[in-house]
């Protein structure tokens, strides 16, 4: 067994070891001195097994796994024992390194557009990874058995995507061609690190699905890294909880889940969104409350008091925002033709409400959020915001209707300027306005902080010294500087851990709450959207196919594409996701 620490008793009885590892520590040395990333850590993965490292960025998940592969800097120091099948690894030199690596250890990384080179076709790069551990394969042969590996990865047509680029693939085609790369040498041990991350619910089921095929199939084992409590309960045998370097709390799946001990294990259950459960709520007292050595943290509550408000009177307001069999095109680029996105939709959001908006990648969920504020053109209907018809504005319309709209972009870092203070972007609408400069200017750009929950003093960083839940505070603080009557909130929580996750819902419920804009929320977490909005529309290849209340929708969907996505939604519960998972199985079975 094991105990909360992460050391294995003496006597473990289990499957043969594949990787151990003992006293293993991390440090990195900055500006004169160590920092440590891992600290003492100890644990075994057995064959056909699946460990699920958890735990929020910065904690050292990642590290402590690349470590492994002799994959860190220059100026990080590793320290202890890491044994492969008995073979010790540290202190091995860089060609035995680069022999092992993908032939006995292999690594599926997070974002599988940066880990393919762009220049090369998915297939060449797969040739390239089975003929430099076996020389004497024949190109033909390499060819072949990539094919044989893009079709064990049920990719679409394998013989045509053997010859494309990885810009040609969709996300998940991506993910598939990096992880029949990965596999392509029959690795004794698979690091999967944040593999479903940036994937939509469907697809992101297909991906666990595959991995979970492939394992028992290989009956090799995998490092699973993530922040996705759901992804865990679908797929790990073990978990091993890491905060600050050090593992908190390890066992099994099943012990983790129903029993945590570690306080910050409990934390980080509580702030995982279950869809189901109603809203995110700060809770002051009782047993869902959750002390930690820093804070106190949001937690998920069964409650539903804000379904009583879940429905404004339509027929005694004007909306904010009204699309009216609205069609948008994009125009012809290069050799990518014109198509049309988006086609007869109908939307309206009303003030003081949240409407969800859901559906897999490339449904037309973004297209419609930047036509709400004048971003794309619409090419057919009547596109009305904040009461003016934008459908055909002039740039002069256009500006007008934008100092009373905002939006918070999905990834902040890329849409904050890296060389402006946080203070100065915040400030920065509020100044081409001319709604404030001097001294009222900073006064209210501290306001904003405040009310996103920063210090004034951040006002003189850089994007780069935030983490990416200060970043998106900071978003949403530029968003609201002109006190918007509608947002568009454009995925913003798909790349926050779970408890910053958590604790921006809440923010983000709280200011909508007291300002009462409108807001239109992008996401394809359905178990987020469950906890902030009043109704929800479900998109489908640039089409509307159904939209109502949060339990018309989620607890009572018609249309069968939505009954698709809400069983690909993987919940945080070993038991229940088993039975989930089986579900799922029988309605894509009987949908054919």
């Amino acid at each position: 067994m094991t105990d909360t620490t992460g050391t294995r008793a003496p006597h473990e009885a289990g499957p043969e070891t594949i990787l151990q590892v003992d006293g293993l520590n991390v440090d990195f040395w900055v500006e004169g001195e160590f920092y440590p990333a891992a600290i003492d850590m100890n644990y075994r993965v057995g064959r056909g097994e699946v460990l699920a490292i958890v735990g929020e960025s910065g904690s050292g998940k990642s590290t402590s796994s690349m470590a492994l592969l002799g994959l860190l800097p220059e100026n990080a120091r590793v320290t202890g024992s890491i044994t492969l099948q008995g073979r010790q690894l540290r202190g091995v030199d860089d060609a035995t390194l680069r022999t092992l690596r993908g032939n006995e250890i292999a690594v599926i990384f997070q974002e599988p557009m940066t880990a393919l080179n762009p220049v090369y076709t998915v297939g060449f790069q797969i040739v390239e990874a089975l003929r430099s551990h076996d020389r004497s394969l024949a190109p033909s042969e390499a060819k072949d058995k990539a094919v044989e590996l893009l079709r064990l990865v049920e990719m679409p047509d394998p013989d045509q995507a053997f010859h494309k680029y990885p810009h040609q693939l969709s996300g998940g085609q991506r993910q598939r061609a990096m992880i029949a790369q990965s596999i392509s040498c029959d690795p004794l041990l698979l690091i999967a690190d944040e593999p479903t991350t940036a994937l939509d619910v469907t697809v992101q089921a297909e991906i666990l699905d595959l991995l979970r095929n492939l394992h028992k199939r290989l009956d090799s084992a995998i490092i699973l890294i993530t922040h996705d409590m759901g992804v865990v309960a679908d797929l790990a045998d073990r978990i091993m909880v890491m905060k600050n370097g050090e593992v908190v709390e390890s066992g099994t799946v099943d012990a983790i889940f129903h029993a945590p001990q570690h306080p910050y294990t409990q934390q980080l259950l509580a702030s995982v969104p279950h869809l189901g459960l109603g809203v995110l709520e700060e809770v002051e007292h009782g047993p869902d409350h959750v002390e930690t050595d820093t804070s106190s943290v949001p937690v998920m509550a069964a409650v539903r008091e804000r379904a009583s408000q879940a429905e404004p009177v339509a027929e005694a307001r004007t909306p904010v925002l009204s699309f009216q069999d609205v069609a948008i095109d994009y125009p012809k680029r290069g050799r990518i033709p014109a198509f049309r996105a988006a086609e007869h939709i109908d939307l309206e959001i009303y003030p003081g409400e949240i409407m969800g908006l859901v559906g897999e990648s490339g449904s037309g969920k973004t297209t419609l959020g930047r036509a709400a504020i004048g971003l794309l053109p619409i090419a057919d209907g009547t596109l009305t915001t904040v009461g003016v018809d934008i459908s055909h504005a002039s740039q002069k319309d256009l500006f007008a209707i934008r100092r009373r709209t905002g939006i918070v972009f999905q990834d902040p870092a890329s849409s904050l300027n890296p060389r402006m203070p946080i203070g100065q972007s915040i400030g920065e609408p509020l100044l081409l306005s001319g709604e404030a400069k001097g001294d009222a200017l900073d006064r209210r750009v501290e306001t904003l902080l405040d009310q996103v929950e920063l210090p004034a003093s951040y006002r003189n960083r850089f994007p780069h010294e935030l983490s990416g839940g200060q970043r998106q505070r900071v978003g949403i603080a530029r968003a609201l500087a002109l006190a918007p009557e509608l947002l568009i909130a454009d995925e913003p929580t798909s790349a926050l851990d779970v408890s910053v996750q958590a604790r921006f819902l809440d923010l983000l419920q709280e200011l909508q709450s007291r300002l009462q804009f409108a807001c239109l929320f992008i996401s394809h977490d359905l178990a987020v959207v469950d906890i902030l909005a009043h109704r929800i529309s479900v998109m489908h290849h640039g089409k509307l196919v159904e939209t109502g209340t949060r339990d018309q929708i989620l607890r009572g969907a018609k249309d069968p594409y939505t009954q698709r996505l809400i069983a690909a939604v993987p919940v945080p519960d070993p038991d229940e996701q088993r039975v989930r998972r089986e579900a799922r199985a029988a309605l894509l079975k009987s949908a054919g």
